[in-house]
């Protein structure tokens, strides 16, 4: 058996152990998964959908810590630290406290008579569940990485599963209807549990697979919803579910205009399992009151106003340019964005471009990526020209575009930082080593 002394060489080792990065399917990680002899003895919450699903998992994360329980919640992809990915009682697990876990899946692939190839996300995903599965845990909260019916997350029977959105991403591996993805992302539904949608327009594939597979579907509008209007931060807002009304709640610390449907899942998922995990009013009020999830919409303190989010789909794209207009006013808006090229680029530059005046774009350290050159050239085709008060300019790394926009924004502009988990990343790198 192969072992490795540290987290990051085993991390390495993984990056290119397996034929492909992404295989989809759950025969190799099900052997894996029954020779590891994994199991939860508390209840499971797994999170699916197009956008919304990391605001979901950090929103019943932040309420079940506040209720008093022990808490792991798996995340993907991270921004900075692979540790994200795994938390423990609300803190990333440290590489000691991961290692063992590795060294667990490791031993018990080999062992198996004819030993399988697991791909990173569904080993570390593995890892994950071992750590979890060992620690004691009240509940546990796990993010689907792609779709959901052939995710390494969907291994382990849910007790409750949420579906926050649906629309187009990732066609080469779900489809490119919202019908087929709502398909595989019904996949995470078991039969007699409860299975949240929280898509207001939910496409009938999802109602047809929860209905033959004899799930208990709560979609939003009928079995779930909020009650008042968003806009000021001092208004209040209520959520109405099946037999539990909540009211007078505050907004979630998350910013942004679709938190209140990604906060009415999470309280119908604790509403659903409310006899197993039962939370007061006041650790709900206190749950929403800290949650905290690094670039979705975060505005970060001081001037200029910089905003970093993931948004790399049209519909992430969309709720974006509105959470920007909903800003105030400011001279001018500088852009970072880096994409990859599988992505709708034109469909996300639609609906943004009406906000942005200067763009850099950036390569990403990443085959998967869209060049500057070619970002550039989907601006020029969506029609963004070069003038006193518009640009485009192309730049090597997010750091380097981020740096550009700061040197030319004054106070009374913003930085927005957009298009992928890395472009995030990469400037959120840059900021962390000028601060020391």
């Amino acid at each position: 058996m192969t072992t490795f002394p540290t987290l990051d060489a085993w991390l390495t080792h993984l990056e290119s152990a397996h034929p492909v990065g992404i295989d989809m399917g759950l025969t190799r990680i099900g052997t894996v998964k029954a020779a590891l002899g994994l199991t939860f003895a508390c209840p499971v919450i797994t999170v699916g959908g197009t956008n919304g699903k990391g605001s979901t998992c950090a929103l019943l994360e932040s309420i079940l810590l506040s209720a008093g329980y022990k808490v792991g919640c798996h995340t993907s992809p991270h921004l900075l630290a692979f540790n994200e990915r795994a938390r423990l009682n609300g803190q990333n697990a440290t590489d000691a406290e991961l290692l063992p876990h590795f060294e667990a899946v490791e031993r018990a692939r080999t062992s198996l008579p004819e030993p399988v190839s697991l791909t990173y996300f569904e080993f570390t995903t593995l890892a994950i569940l071992h750590l979890f599965a060992t620690s004691g845990l009240d509940a546990v909260i796990l993010e689907v990485g792609l779709g959901g019916r052939l995710d390494a997350v969907n291994i382990i029977d849910a007790d409750c599963a949420v579906v926050t959105s649906i629309d187009i991403d990732h066609t080469e591996y779900l489809g490119d209807t919202r019908e087929k993805i709502a398909f595989e992302k019904a996949g995470i539904f078991r039969q007699g549990r409860p299975a949240i949608c929280a898509d207001p327009a939910p496409p009938q594939t999802l109602i047809d697979h929860a209905a033959a597979i004899g799930a208990d579907l709560w979609l939003f509008g009928r079995d779930f919803r909020y009650e008042g209007q968003a806009g000021s931060e001092r208004q209040q807002w209520s959520y109405v579910g099946r037999t539990v009304r909540r009211s007078a709640l505050a907004y979630p610390a998350l910013r942004g205009a679709n938190q209140l449907i990604n906060t009415s899942a999470a309280l119908a998922a604790l509403e659903a399992l409310r006899d197993a995990l039962p939370v007061a009013a006041q650790d709900v009020r206190l749950g929403l009151a800290n949650v905290e999830l690094p670039g979705r919409f975060q505005v970060l303190p001081g001037r200029p106003s910089v905003v970093l989010d993931v948004a790399h789909n049209p519909h992430a794209a969309a709720v974006l340019a509105q959470n920007l207009g909903s800003m105030g006013f400011f001279r001018y808006t500088y852009a970072v964005f880096g994409a990859m090229h599988d992505k709708d680029i034109a469909g996300v530059i639609a609906h943004v471009k009406g906000e942005i005046d200067h763009w850099c774009v950036t390569d990403l350290p990443l085959t998967r990526a869209a060049t500057g050159e070619q970002l550039e050239q989907a601006l020029h085709a969506a029609g963004v020209v070069d003038s006193a008060d518009s640009s485009v300019t192309r730049f090597a790394t997010p750091a380097e575009a981020f740096q550009d926009a700061l040197g030319r924004a004054t106070e009374d502009d913003r930085i927005i930082v957009f298009g992928s988990f890395y472009t995030v990343a990469g400037v959120m790198a840059y900021r962390k080593l000028q601060q020391h």
